[in-house]
């Protein structure tokens, strides 16, 4: 199985594959909320984003991420980013993350519809077994946001990861499975239909 770059459109969202030449739009996406000042999560700033992209760019060459930038149609214009990270083609699963919005893209359909987008890519297209969302357990707004998706809280991973201002971080893990994406595509489908744009 190849993990090639691909787009991914909706209504509301179009996902295209991250590219270096996205550099300028994924500040101006970042600086609506100022975002890089986050504690709870990894948005790049002017001195991080290239080192940012290209990261991406060099595990999507190995296979195991394939990066994205957001969308929003109505506009036109990049409001962040997302990718699918840990492709694991042998035993069909993997993580949905590095996902981060402009503020006023926040809580909009075009958060719900890149996530069915996703969703729908990796259960129906590549019809992997499980998908993953790991998040900072002090990311209150992200674990909200998981939940309402209709993926399953897992437990604790402790001692996780290192923020960039030092601090040990735990994480918390859930999953969707493939036997639960019937009833998860319908519920995202519904609130699709009834979010603001």
């Amino acid at each position: 199985m190849e993990i090639l770059p691909v787009t991914l459109e909706g209504q509301h969202t179009r996902l295209e594959p991250l590219s270096l030449a996205h550099h300028e739009a994924l500040l101006t996406a970042a600086g609506d909320g100022e975002l890089w000042n986050s504690t709870v999560t990894l948005v790049p700033n002017h001195d991080t984003i290239t080192t940012y992209i290209e990261a991406a760019l060099t595990a999507q060459a190995r296979g195991t991420e394939l990066p994205f930038v957001i969308i929003r149609k109505s506009s036109g214009k990049v409001v962040g980013t997302t990718r699918f990270y840990e492709i694991d083609p042998n035993d069909r699963r993997l993580a949905i993350g590095y996902t981060w919005l402009s503020v006023s893209a926040q809580r909009t359909a075009v958060n719900t519809e890149a996530k069915l987008l996703l969703l729908t890519h990796a259960f129906e297209f590549w019809k992997f077994n499980r998908v993953e969302f790991i998040t900072d357990v002090l990311n209150q707004q992200s674990r909200r946001a998981i939940l309402r998706l209709g993926a399953k809280e897992e437990g604790i991973l402790r001692s996780h990861m290192v923020m960039p201002n030092g601090r040990v971080r735990d994480s918390v893990c859930f999953s969707i499975i493939a036997d639960e994406w019937p009833e998860v595509k319908a519920d995202l489908t519904t609130r699709l239909a009834s979010h603001r744009q």
